[in-house]
């Protein structure tokens, strides 16, 4: 049975048709792709599944006692709560079950109550407690903070502080945690960086529930997608597999629709041929011929379904005025720093002509800040970087701060190009999907999208033959990234780009830097050859020959004692197994007739089961502390690897 029912999905705002007949069915356990390009109503097809809009026809039937998760847009919006209570909260059942025990135990010690019926309630809310995964919720919580990009010493922000980026992914850590069977996840890694990104396809690549998921990340959709629905031109389109068999499969059915839309026209026009000829002999038996042929060519006319029209798409050419040398740019020994926080140093870079190179790194690690000083809208502390001869530069701001406000479009161009004609510029601005009035929209309100077009189009007029991109493809939806990959390829320049997009990566790198914070590491080739690469790395995990005999001996006690927690944790685990059963079993011979008629045994055992209850919540309390002290532990060896 399907988990989510799509049938004969429409809607229609003010008159304006945004999707209609779209049906497709979400079966259990599938991880569904839902893409298109912006506009075409994905984010309200999500609403319609929660309720939080409703449909013109038909209608999305979501299984009974599904558990549905929604990306919330506004994440933890107006909460003062820190990052891991905000976190916790979804948790909020099981903690109060704990706050419970704890009151419940605090009554036995007092002798407060009915202890049996105490007691009873006691084991009844651990045993609930266990199965619910209550004793490892903290530790989960943290493991999933950490792997969406928080340190330990954000733990204790509170919402409050936290920018727009990191309440997404707090919201997004609180939807994972949430135990949905049904996650419906629009844009996922937009805040994410590629080891945000990996942590978020492993975690979902072991989830046991459905995923519908709204992505222009197409790495990320090849990685962890069965099934792809595209909605375009107001029509649905359901296949199996990936985004990658999903496009293979799409060109495939194009080409079959303009076959067979073709082939039916040539019948069409031969019958229609006929049926002029036959008239034209003005006989009856003619005239008979004529009205049989006009019957099947209503029946073809009837058949005939025009092939899917191209959506609209940006054109783009980058041409540089110039060439450059061979050496396009040097970079040595730079560094950066803010406060006592250093971003990077002993940083060397080497770029030549026609090569594409790509900058990696975590969030915070100085990539963006490293482009602003190639482009001298910062300085370094140290180091020094030169440009080869004949290199003039265009640069991509990922903040979109080279559009300055209270502009209108047209303007935004004619401004900088103060000899173009007016229809020249409106020719330019066409090509880049502004037409008619939209040329007259002001700056201000423009979407993201139509704000990073109206950069490329004044990165493609400057005529540079050194591109600086800082995350070009963040606004832009799948056909418009598509586009811009065309255009790179046949730029006959260089290239030096900041990217979370992996298939981006992997259309046009011949080179990567890796940040580290005491230096770049050169990869050649794409993002696949840099992922092997990486994973190998850290796979074989290299003893470093130079280690301080104080840090040496600091790793081995580490080692040892996360050795001795590891089996704590075991033995633990195993007594507390070992004690609910115990419990159990008292319990039921509580309650039989010849226990509960003896009032001195039903002392005794009673006294037996608060024992024994008292020193499994001492122990789960260990437990915990031992759990977290590992994941400490842990995470200091990440850190220094």
């Amino acid at each position: 049975m399907a988990v989510v029912s799509i049938q004969n999905l429409k809607v229609d705002f003010g008159g304006k048709v945004l999707f209609e007949n779209v049906s497709f069915d979400v079966n259990p356990g599938e991880f569904v792709g839902l893409i298109g390009a912006n506009g075409t109503g994905k984010t309200t097809l999500f609403k319609v599944i929660t309720g939080e809009v409703e449909p013109t026809e038909g209608g999305a039937f979501i299984s009974k006692f599904v558990k549905v998760g929604y990306l919330e847009q506004h994440a933890c919006h107006g909460s003062v709560r820190t990052v891991y209570d905000e976190a916790l909260s979804v948790f909020e059942p099981l903690m109060a079950m704990e706050r419970e025990m704890e009151e419940i135990a605090a009554a036995i010690d007092s002798h407060l109550g009915n202890r049996n019926e105490l007691i009873e309630r006691q084991n009844k809310l651990h045993e609930e407690f266990r199965d619910k995964d209550g004793l490892t919720y903290q530790s989960r919580t943290r493991a999933a903070l950490i792997g969406l990009g928080f340190s330990e010493s954000d733990f204790s922000l509170t919402c409050d502080k936290l920018s727009g980026g990191q309440r997404s992914k707090l919201s997004m850590c609180k939807l994972l945690l949430s135990g949905s069977d049904l996650l419906l996840l629009d844009e996922p890694t937009n805040h994410l960086d590629i080891a945000g990104t990996e942590w978020l396809e492993n975690f979902l690549l072991g989830y046991k529930g459905t995923v519908i998921v709204i992505s222009h990340d197409r790495y990320f959709l090849d990685k962890i997608t069965n099934k792809t629905v595209e909605i375009a031109n107001r029509r649905s389109h359901c296949t199996k597999g990936n985004y990658s068999t999903y496009l293979k499969l799409k060109e495939e059915r194009l080409e079959t629709e303009r076959r067979q839309y073709e082939n039916l026209m040539a019948e069409i026009k031969h019958i229609e041929g006929i049926i002029e000829q036959q008239r034209s002999f003005a006989r009856e038996r003619n005239f008979i011929t004529a009205e049989s042929k006009r019957k099947m060519l209503e029946k073809k006319k009837a058949e005939l379904v025009e092939p899917e029209p191209s959506l609209a798409k940006m054109r783009m050419k980058f041409n540089p005025e110039c060439e450059t040398g061979n050496d396009v740019l040097e970079v040595k020994s730079l560094a950066k720093a803010f406060g006592t926080k250093t971003l990077f140093r002993n940083a060397d870079m080497s770029v030549y002509k026609n090569d594409r190179v790509f900058i990696l790194g975590s969030n915070g690690c100085g990539k963006t800040t490293l482009l602003r000083i190639l482009t001298c809208q910062q300085s370094a502390d140290e180091g020094s970087y030169n440009f080869g001869a004949n290199v003039k530069v265009g640069y991509f701001d990922q903040s979109l701060e080279s559009l300055r406000g209270g502009k209108t479009v047209i303007d935004e161009i004619w401004d900088e190009h103060r000899l173009f004609t007016e229809t020249k510029v409106r020719s330019y601005l066409a090509l880049f999907l502004f037409r008619g009035d939209d040329v007259f929209k002001n700056v201000d309100n423009l979407s993201g999208g139509e704000k990073a077009k109206l950069c490329l189009l004044k990165l493609m007029l400057s005529g540079a033959n050194v591109l600086l991109l800082d995350e070009p493809t963040n606004h832009l939806d799948i056909p418009s990234r598509e586009v811009l990959e065309a255009a790179l390829e046949d730029f006959d320049g260089t290239i030096i780009a900041v990217s979370h997009d992996r298939y981006f990566i992997n259309k046009l790198s011949t080179k990567i830097y890796r940040m580290k914070t005491d230096g770049f590491e050169k990869f050649d080739g794409d993002y696949n050859d840099y992922a092997l690469i990486a994973l190998n790395q850290a796979k074989e995990k290299p003893q470093k020959t130079e280690v301080k005999v104080n840090s040496y001996k600091l790793r081995k006690e580490r080692a040892s004692e996360i050795n001795r927690l590891s089996g704590k944790i075991k033995r633990g685990e195993a007594e507390i197994d070992r004690l609910d059963g115990e419990i159990s079993r008292l319990t039921a011979e509580l309650s039989t007739p010849e226990v509960s008629a003896d009032y001195q045994q039903v002392i005794e055992y009673t006294e037996k089961i608060e024992s024994l209850t008292a020193e499994q919540l001492t122990l789960m309390e260990e437990w915990e502390q031992w759990n977290a002290r590992l994941t400490e532990l842990n995470e200091l060896n990440e850190a220094e690897d």
